[in-house]
């Protein structure tokens, strides 16, 4: 990790520092599942994605404030979360230093490359995260904070780090009060008879391709005609300058490499079906296989189980 660093008084004798507390409201449903407070700390703020091995970080020093909050039974994205938190920043003074969503951040790498609480209290899907820095420069008031929005099919995590001087108002990080609107699940799902599949790609950046199957134990796609392949098929012929990845994932019995293999075989033929009976330009796709690491359920039960075994389709960029 390439490190700057910022250091925060950790005690001002004198003149404790003042100012008015960040309020920062989260969606209304939501409950903070760990809040945690370390009065002298450090904590390295990235300023960039997994690249060269590395992050490009600032360590910041002081008191440090982790809080990680769920929303249940919610069908709102990780932008939409993250959306309205990073205008409530900006209006409290903070400058938005670094945004990524989750391959262009560096996928695994960035993730696994910087603080993360643990599991169950914040979950990371590593094919649908979104990461925030930003920072805030005053004479009495410098702090730093970083925003980690993920979600699975059915809740929402968003964890939250400040690093601030020892002394300054705590911030206000509360649930909303407003009604929350009503959003319709993005990632999910999508209407294969018109251009829902292409719409949720260029705005989530991925979709789970619900309706394939595989025969038991069959790493080859069953026959059969699949509304979503048509609709990727015409949005790859209709944008010939886009580019897809297949990501194939699986439950977590077995061996992780066995089922990264496995993974990585059903995207496979997922994209030879596209190729050979769609004749999509396999300069346009490509396939991968992530095994159990990203989990959009728990695989402690049958139906959790059998949403892991999924194949999405991601949007990359043009090489």
């Amino acid at each position: 990790m390439r490190i700057k660093t910022l250091i925060h008084a950790a005690i001002v004798a004198a003149c404790p520092a003042a100012g008015v507390a960040m309020t920062l409201e989260f969606p209304v449903n939501s409950v903070r599942v760990l809040d945690e407070t370390e009065t002298l700390g450090s904590y390295q703020l990235p300023l960039g994605g997994w690249e060269d091995d590395q992050i490009d970080a600032l360590t910041a020093e002081g008191e440090v404030i982790r809080q990680v909050w769920r929303i249940p039974s919610t069908n709102l994205t990780t932008l939409q979360i993250l959306g309205p938190l990073r205008e409530q920043l900006i209006e409290d003074g903070y400058e938005v230093v670094f945004e990524c969503k989750d391959w262009d951040c560096g996928g695994f790498d960035f993730r696994y490359g910087i603080d993360v609480a643990p599991e169950p209290q914040m979950h990371v899907d590593l094919g649908n995260y979104r990461f925030l820095s930003a920072r805030m420069e005053g004479d009495d008031k410098d702090e730093v904070l970083s925003l980690l929005v993920s979600r699975r099919s059915d809740t929402a995590f968003v964890q939250v780090t400040i690093v601030g001087p020892s002394g300054a108002p705590r911030p206000n990080l509360t649930p909303s009060t407003k009604t929350q609107p009503t959003i319709s699940p993005a990632g999910l799902s999508f209407d294969p008879t018109g251009n829902g599949l292409g719409v949720m790609l260029e705005s989530e950046g991925y979709v789970v391709l619900d309706d394939l199957t595989f025969a038991i134990g069959s790493s080859t796609l069953s026959d059969g005609t699949y509304p979503s392949l048509a609709a990727l098929a015409d949005y790859l012929k209709t944008n010939p300058n886009r580019n897809v990845t297949l990501v194939g994932h699986t439950d977590a019995e077995g061996s992780l490499p066995g089922n990264v293999a496995l993974s990585k075989r059903r995207a496979t033929s997922v994209m030879d079906r596209l190729v050979d009976t769609y004749g999509i330009s396999r300069s346009q796709v490509s396939a991968e296989g992530m095994g159990y690491l990203s989990p959009r359920a728990s695989n402690l039960t049958d139906n959790g189980r059998n949403q892991n075994r999924r194949v999405e389709v991601i949007l990359t960029p043009a090489e």
